[in-house]
């Protein structure tokens, strides 16, 4: 994982998302506006999350970037909004009443021993077949899941049987996250 990022690093990018996603509901159009602080340039994968009234309302992401991190956050906020297909599409009355959590992270690492997930610490993405899952590190505290109910759920998330992850041919990987998020909604 690369360095923390500082509180203002932090609310910059939380700054460039909500601006990403208020451009785009108005006009139709993204501008990124260019950084040059060198942690904001670097190349990860990160989500973004959105909530209204408490409830998630949107969440994309990329675990690879070929962008620097202040234009894939950009990205996926503006995807976040607009391209989750489990919710319509943000409007402008929408706007006042969502907040915004960012997850930049680390890069993905293939386990054998699902003793090495750490609840709280790791997020998982899961294989099998033609069949991919994630949920996010966060997913499993704001649930209180233990480790077997974490991968159970990653499986449905997935679209596969909850038992999927003992199969020999299911490949789990983990990975952690800075998660951070502004208190608006």
């Amino acid at each position: 994982m690369q360095k923390e990022l500082s509180p203002k690093e932090k609310s910059v990018l939380l700054e460039i998302a909500r601006k990403a996603i208020e451009t785009y509901v108005r006009t139709g159009d993204t501008y990124i506006e260019p950084r040059e602080e060198m942690s904001l340039n670097i190349r990860s994968g990160c989500f973004v999350s959105i909530k209204q009234n408490g409830r998630l309302r949107g969440c994309i992401g990329n675990f690879q970037s070929e962008f620097p991190l202040f234009r894939e956050v950009t990205e996926m906020a503006v995807a976040s909004a607009t391209k989750d297909p489990r919710f319509y599409p943000l409007k402008t009355e929408d706007l006042d009443s969502i907040s915004l959590e960012i997850s930049v992270l680390s890069p993905l690492h293939k386990i054998e021993d699902i003793n090495e997930i750490k609840v709280g610490t790791h997020g998982i993405y899961l294989e099998k077949g033609y069949y991919r899952g994630v949920l996010l590190p966060q997913v499993a505290v704001e649930h209180k899941w233990d480790r077997e109910t974490f991968l159970k759920q990653t499986c449905l998330k997935a679209g596969l049987p909850t038992d999927s992850w003992k199969a020999e041919d299911a490949a789990i990987f983990v990975f952690s996250a800075q998660v951070f998020g502004d208190q608006t909604a």
